[in-house]
């Protein structure tokens, strides 16, 4: 839990919003607040939970990001390829052992395998007390005020229907600016477009480190990051929770945070491969990539003449040229009505979808915005 404080909530959004340097502990606290003041509502509407049923659900939400990788998002499929839900769940239940089965029931709340369905949707669902605690939280510190959403409203709108977390109607408003609010906040911050080329840029310092390693070069690596690069651990090495060099993956994982990437990075800036020492050179001194955002994918005439330029003003070398082009997508959908929808509980006691009982149109949150990018050295602009 402890290495959550090394771990920043948003990866490399520092590099455009200075402020945004909070860590995924803070946030973790700040949603366990939000979940005891949600508890109390509850209760205070005649909705039973027990004291017991309380804790488990408190204890969920402090550690549904426990399993989180260095830099959050950006290297969960790089060091390792495993989702960090599920490393959340592994590291839980390691915790359950060392505790004597004391989080028994909040690891089935955490899977929504308890009775009581709406104390998961708490936890993870499209109005979660996750969502509400992050993003206000980074809304503060990167400074962007769209994201500021009425989490004292919405968590006292908050009533349970069937079992199902629901939100009163007086409350329709606050969840309608809540979506809204979460849209933008994808847009400006999340997938803010200098940020994605920086994600991406730090993938490709590893990739080449990785590949460097290896091959067999020395290169500098904290002994933790060394273990991540040399082994190429598979979701069933963490299900079985091999053994690698006198520690378990899992406890070599709790060890891996963020000053491992940067202080490797940082001395990476002098390596004698070219690749690695300019792509180094690039993350620690603020030199990205420009980056291209495009409504259809990238063609490959233009990648294919990309290359070339890079491979005549950068690299000379066609085969190490592509690192420093990176093409994908991005998505950014604020609802998912295919999933789990948000109750609206009407005064006659009829539920209602959020995007039926709304009085403005939701289409636009509903469906999914993909967007295309080309990530490239500034200094090779070709339209």
């Amino acid at each position: 839990m402890q290495r959550l404080r090394r771990i920043k909530q948003l990866g490399l959004s520092f590099l455009v919003y200075p402020g945004a340097n909070h860590s995924r502990f803070e946030h973790a606290l700040g949603a366990s607040h939000l979940m005891r003041q949600a508890i109390s509502v509850l209760r205070l509407k005649g909705h039973e939970i027990t004291e017991e049923e309380a804790d488990a659900v408190t204890v969920a939400i402090l550690l549904h990001d426990i399993g989180h990788a260095p830099y959050s998002h950006v290297l969960e499929n790089t060091l390792v390829e495993i989702p960090h839900e599920k490393i959340s769940l592994l590291m839980m239940n390691e915790l359950d052992r060392q505790f004597n089965g004391k989080l028994r029931l909040a690891i089935e709340i955490f899977k929504n395998q308890y009775k009581k369905q709406f104390l998961h949707q708490l936890v993870a669902s499209q109005l979660d007390v996750d969502r509400l605690d992050y993003l206000s939280r980074d809304s503060f510190f990167t400074g962007v005020a769209e994201g500021i959403v009425g989490i004292d409203r919405i968590i006292k709108m908050l009533t349970v229907w069937n079992d199902q977390l629901a939100v009163d109607y007086k409350g329709i408003y606050s969840i309608e600016k809540f979506l809204i609010a979460r849209r933008l906040m994808y847009w400006q911050v999340y997938l803010h477009k200098t940020v994605v080329s920086a994600e991406f840029l730090l993938i490709q310092v590893l990739k080449r480190a990785q590949e460097l390693w290896t091959a067999g070069t020395a290169i500098f690596t904290t002994p933790t990051l060394k273990i991540f690069l040399h082994n190429n651990f598979t979701e069933d090495d963490f299900l079985k929770n091999i053994e690698v060099e006198g520690k378990n993956v899992l406890d070599w994982y709790s060890l891996l945070d963020d000053n491992d990437i940067m202080i490797s990075v940082k001395e990476w800036q002098s390596h004698s491969d070219p690749v690695l020492s300019k792509l180094a050179r690039n993350l620690i001194n603020r030199r990205l990539f420009r980056i291209k955002i495009t409504d259809k994918p990238v063609s490959k005439k233009w990648k294919d003449q990309m290359l070339k330029q890079i491979t005549e003003k950068v690299t000379g070398d066609t085969a190490l040229s592509p690192y420093f082009l990176v093409t994908g997508e991005i998505t950014n959908s604020a609802y998912n009505r295919h999933t789990e929808n948000i109750k609206i509980l009407l005064k006659d006691g009829k539920v209602k979808d959020m995007g039926n009982a709304s009085d403005i149109n939701l289409s636009v949150l509903t469906k999914t915005v993909r967007k295309y990018f080309a990530c490239y050295p500034k200094e090779l602009d070709i339209n």
